[in-house]
This record gives C-alpha cells, sequence and structure tokens, in this order.
C-alpha cells in the first residue's frame, strides 16, 4: 500500500479537481436549459471532447485492451466498427439535430424532440421514449458504477463496497452541482486524459524492450496467430462487431452533445477533432494490448495477475513502467473514463425525469429555480437506484452494456434518422419503430441469441421497415408538422454552406 501512496494522492487531487469544475459551473447555471444543455453554447472542441469521452467508457482502457490481450488483432472489429459509426453519426445527425430540436419548440431532450417533432399531443411518444431511457440507463449507470468499484478495489486493497460509494459520490458531487456544464468541462479534462495515458503507455512498453525486432519475436513466440485480423471469425461475428457503430445513431448521451453545440457551423471541426481524439484513442487502447502480450511473454514472473484477468494489462503495464505519480495520472485515465460515460448518463436520466415527467406531467407552470433543483434531485434518485443494482459485484450487469447499446441503437437510431432526413414520417411510424426496435433487441437476444448474431442488426432492421410501412399507410402528417420541417431543413441547409 505505501508504494501506491503517490496513485492515492494524484486519485484525490484529480476528484477534488472534478468537483471544483462543478463549483465553476455552478455559477454559470442559472436555469434549467443551462443544467441540463449548457445553454446551448458548448463550442467545438468541447463538443467534440466530451462527446468522445462521454461515448467511451471503462470499457476502453480495460475490456478493449484485454480483448486484444487474450485474442489478439482480431478483437480490433469492433473499433473499426465504432470508428466508421462515430464518424457517419457526426456527418448525417449532429448539425440536423442541433437545428431540428432548436425548431421543434427548443426541445432540451430526446423525448421532448419526438414529442414536438410529431405534434404528440397524448405525449404517447414522450412516455414511451422516457421509459425506454430510464430502463437502458439504469443498467448503463450501474455498469459504470461497478467498473468504478473495482478500479477503487483493485488499486486500493479497499472493500468493494467502499469503493463503491467512493467512485460513486465523486462522480455525483459534480453532477449534482454543476449540471451539463460540469459534465461537459469534465469531460474535456478527462478525455484529454484518456489520449494521453493510452499514447504513452504502448510506446514505454515499447521503448522497455532493445529493439522492435525483439518485441516481434516476443509476440511469435507467445501468439503468433495474434497478428491474424480474421482468426477464427465467422462472417456473422464481423458483422456482429462492425454492427456496434449502428449503435451512435441512438444514444441519447451522445446525441444529447450534438443539441448543445453553440452553432452549426462548429460541427464540421468539431467532427475533426472528435474523430481524430477517438481514432488515436482506440489505436492506443489496440496497442497497448498487443505489446502488453510481448511484454509478459518477455516477462512472465510478472504475467501472473494478468493472466488471470486480462482485463488489467493496461493497469499492471502502467504500475509496472512507469513512477508511481505518473502511474497515478495515467491511472487516473481510467477513472476519468468510467466518470465520464457515468456523469452524462445520470444527467440524462435526471433531464428526462425532471422535463419528461416532473414537468409535463406534475408540475407545468413550475420555475426554472425550481426544475433545476428536481433536476438535482433526480440526479441522486438515479445513483441511488444505480448503487443498489451495482451492490452485488457478482451480478450480470457488466454483460447487460451491450444489451442496452443495442436497445438504444435499435430502439431511437431509425427514429433518429428518418426524423431528421424525411418530412413523410408520422407520429404512429415513430412508435411503430421505437416499440418494434426494443421489442426485436430483447426477442433477439433471448430466443435467438444462439445464431451469434448481434441483436442491434435485427432490432435495426425491423424498426426501419416498421418506421417505413406504418407512416406510409396511415395518413399523412399534418401541415404544421411538415412546415417545422421544411423550416429546420432550410436552417440546417443555410447555416452549413
Amino acid at each position: 500500500m505505501s508504494s501506491l501512496n503517490p496513485t492515492l494522492i494524484t486519485f484525490l487531487f484529480y476528484i477534488v479537481a472534478m468537483v471544483i469544475i462543478g463549483l465553476m459551473a455552478y455559477r454559470a447555471t442559472t436555469n434549467f436549459s443551462d443544467y441540463i444543455l449548457g445553454g446551448r453554447r458548448l463550442g467545438s472542441f468541447v463538443t467534440a471532447l466530451s462527446a468522445g469521452a462521454s461515448d467511451m467508457s471503462g470499457w476502453l482502457l480495460m475490456g478493449l485492451p484485454g480483448a486484444i490481450y487474450l485474442s489478439g488483432l482480431s478483437e480490433m472489429w469492433i473499433a473499426i466498427g465504432l470508428i466508421l459509426g462515430a464518424w457517419m453519426n457526426w456527418l448525417l445527425v449532429a448539425g440536423r439535430l442541433r437545428v431540428h430540436t432548436e425548431v421543434q419548440h427548443n426541445a432540451l431532450t430526446l423525448p421532448d424532440y419526438f414529442s414536438n417533432r410529431f405534434n404528440d399531443q397524448k405525449k404517447v411518444l414522450r412516455i414511451v421514449s422516457a421509459f425506454v431511457i430510464l430502463i437502458f440507463f439504469a443498467i448503463y449507470c450501474a455498469s459504470g458504477m461497478v467498473a468504478g468499484a473495482r478500479l477503487f478495489e483493485s488499486m486500493f486493497g479497499m472493500s468493494y463496497e467502499a469503493a463503491l460509494w467512493i467512485s460513486a459520490i465523486a462522480t455525483i458531487s459534480y453532477v449534482f452541482v454543476g449540471g451539463f456544464l460540469a459534465v461537459s468541462w469534465t469531460d474535456t479534462i478527462q478525455a484529454g486524459l484518456m489520449i494521453f495515458a493510452l499514447l504513452l503507455t504502448p510506446v514505454v512498453t515499447i521503448l522497455s524492450f532493445a529493439d522492435m525486432s525483439q518485441v516481434t519475436l516476443a509476440l511469435e513466440a507467445a501468439r503468433p496467430q495474434a497478428f491474424n485480423v480474421i482468426g477464427d471469425l465467422s462472417t456473422v461475428a464481423i458483422l456482429s462487431l462492425l454492427a456496434w457503430g449502428l449503435g451512435y445513431f441512438g444514444q441519447p448521451h451522445i446525441l444529447v452533445r450534438f443539441m448543445a453545440a453553440d452553432s452549426v457551423k462548429s460541427i464540421p471541426n468539431a467532427r475533426r477533432i472528435g474523430m481524430t481524439w477517438m481514432i488515436l484513442c482506440l489505436g492506443g487502447a489496440v496497442a497497448a494490448g498487443f505489446f502488453g502480450i510481448a511484454y509478459f511473454e518477455h516477462n512472465p514472473q510478472l504475467a501472473s495477475v494478468v493472466n488471470t484477468n486480462p482485463e488489467t494489462v493496461f493497469m499492471e503495464l502502467t504500475k509496472i513502467l512507469f513512477n508511481p505519480w505518473i502511474a497515478g495520472i495515467v491511472l487516473a485515465a481510467i477513472l476519468a473514463a468510467v466518470m465520464s460515460t457515468l456523469s452524462c448518463q445520470l444527467l440524462v436520466c435526471s433531464s428526462t425525469l425532471t422535463e419528461d415527467f416532473y414537468k409535463s406531467f406534475i408540475r407545468k407552470n413550475a420555475s426554472q429555480k425550481e426544475l433545476v433543483w428536481i433536476g438535482r434531485l433526480m440526479v441522486l434518485l438515479i445513483a441511488i437506484l444505480a448503487i443498489v443494482l451495482a451492490s452485488n459485484p457478482e451480478s450480470k450487469v457488466l454483460g447487460l452494456v451491450a444489451y442496452a447499446w443495442a436497445g438504444f441503437g435499435a430502439a431511437f437510431g431509425p427514429l433518429i434518422i428518418l426524423s431528421l432526413f424525411w418530412r413523410r414520417m408520422t407520429l404512429n411510424g415513430a412508435l411503430a419503430g421505437m416499440v418494434v426496435g426494443a421489442v426485436m433487441v430483447i426477442l433477439w437476444k433471448n430466443v435467438w441469441g444462439d445464431t451469434g448474431l448481434y441483436e442491434i442488426i435485427p432490432g435495426f432492421i425491423c424498426s426501419l421497415i416498421a418506421i417505413v410501412v406504418v407512416s406510409l399507410c396511415g395518413p399523412a402528417p399534418t401541415t404544421e408538422v411538415t412546415a417545422r420541417f421544411d423550416e429546420a431543413d432550410r436552417l440546417y441547409k443555410e447555416s452549413s454552406h
């Protein structure tokens, strides 16, 4: 434990810094729009890095390097799928969603946007989409808390329960106080920390060898199949890994970053910054796992922990190769990855409960100050629920992350895309697509899961078909609905040229 004291000090300094940023954001938060969307004034740099950091959780520094360490480069297909999906999301959705949500009565949440876009007087779309968000994000938030607890547990030898509460309180504090601005500003710092750690660790691992040929020899001796990008993967397996990219179109915690950009003109620059960051981070994660194979083959006496749990490969390389003070900074990147994703998920849940339930059904004339404080209370409510779900470290909640990603991707992805591009889309089509997408993901996972096909593929396709068929079979949308769509479309085209 004494050798970890510098690391512990670094961790504590990092957590205190995040809370201070939360307090700074508190001073800049004057109304509910500020609390949940930052007043739509994020520049391209913060938009890009906060979108990236909120997307990439502890999986980036633990799961992906561990998968590469275990199976070699054949596991990088998921990274390729994510890069393609994220790029298409920035290109097709980001700018249009920014304009459409503002034109649709300044919608602050996705359920709010869906309801306004299709003039949903009965608020059915708002209720169904809000329930989808709350159900899947409860799982997501719990998995983030488990990952944070596992990090504290393994790094500092504390009990799982203590680790869970410390990691949870660290994140809840700055979200509660500062809202969206705190989450976005801290995400930007966390994104910098993540890219620093992911680029530095593989380089130092290589430098620990005499030359590159020694690295290659160690890799070939340990796992000659590690170089094979296909490995023993079937076509279905490769398609399933690539299909992770489809999920981007429906992830509320990523889409809300586009909604908060200061203008459409900042989106292209944000896309370039965001994609550069993402490619470098994913490349660093793959490299850390890959060169980790060579390092632990060359130093077998140090490999016991990694061979028991491959997901610790990044942490073990850091603890072995770096000075404890530098190791503290690098390992704080794992905490940053966990906290950045968890914080924006808590905020999206809070926004949904406040805007789409409290304001819509309980207190329609609630003041801005009241809504901000209800939003803060909702953060605490969701956090407590997530802590309860995460309290059993053996629960299968971490395995459900892929399930939640598929659920959002299939339920909201086709709905978001077509709502931005197709003026003929109707309220009933939107509702059918959302329900069919979510149900198909659940059915495929539980009935046809043994096919090996990732459930987002059939879910996404069926949702797309349902939207088109139901929209065309029913009456066309009203003039009021199409007029707002045309206005948003016109504004987007004007502002993007």
